[in-house]
This record gives C-alpha cells, structure tokens and sequence, in this order.
C-alpha cells in the first residue's frame, strides 16, 4: 500500500503571487488537487489570475475572527467558467447549505459545526437538507 497526500491547501493571504503560482504547477505535476483558499476580493483576484480548479472561501476572517457567510455572498459572484467552489467555515444549518448553494457554490468545508455537535449524525443529514432542496 502507498500512501500519501490526495490535495493540498493553498491559503493566498500566505503566499506571494509567484509562489502561489509555482505551487499550482508543483501540485499539478504530482498529480495532486488543490484547495486555494481566499478571504476577501483581492485575494479572489489573485486566485483567478492563476489556473486553480478549486477556489474556497473562507467565512472567517483571520483577522478579527470574525465569520460571515456574506463573505462567500460577495466572493462567489466574481467566480465564472467552470471552477469548483468551496465555501468554508460558519456553515451549521441546512438553510446555510441551501443558501451556499444558491450563490453558485460546489462544495461545502465544515468543520466547528461537527466538531461541536453532539449527534454528528444529526448535524450532517440537517446540513444535507440544503443540498436535498435543490
């Protein structure tokens, strides 16, 4: 048996452009997915101006710690084509997952909601009544 990593996270707030860039292509020539992860409109920018598959958005700001679900509101109207769109952090309800998935996202990242829950199992069939409305 091999193993080994399947993706990797790249977060755009911690990289240069040109890393971000040589990153991408050291990815793809291992054969690996790519996460690439923004929080606000300029790091969107950067993201797009490379050849990343799959953006995510994440709700929280690393700043203040601040989430918002707006953030994946706002962030997910400039993504066009046929790029994968991750909204990550501050999704708990399945209302949340519905109202991700209106705004044009692919994929959702939970993480706190499950981690805090009592009956995991519970938490994410309420978080899949948001797919299931579609």
């Amino acid at each position: 048996m091999v193993a080994g990593a399947d993706a990797v996270l790249l977060i755009v707030a911690a990289l240069e452009q040109a890393e971000l860039t040589h990153l991408l292509q050291v990815a793809s020539d291992c054969q690996l997915d790519v996460l690439v992860e923004v929080h606000d409109l300029e790091e969107m920018d950067r993201a797009l101006d490379t050849d990343a598959r799959i953006i995510g958005i994440n709700n929280r700001n690393l700043k203040t710690f601040e989430v918002s679900l707006q953030n994946t509101e706002t962030l997910s109207q400039e993504v066009t084509g046929d790029r994968i769109l991750v909204s990550e952090s501050g999704i708990f309800t399945g209302a949340d997952t519905a109202r991700i998935r209106d705004w044009g996202c692919d994929a959702i990242l939970v993480g706190e909601a499950l981690m805090r829950a009592e009956d995991r199992s519970a938490t994410l069939q309420e978080l899949s009544r948001g797919v299931a409305t579609a």
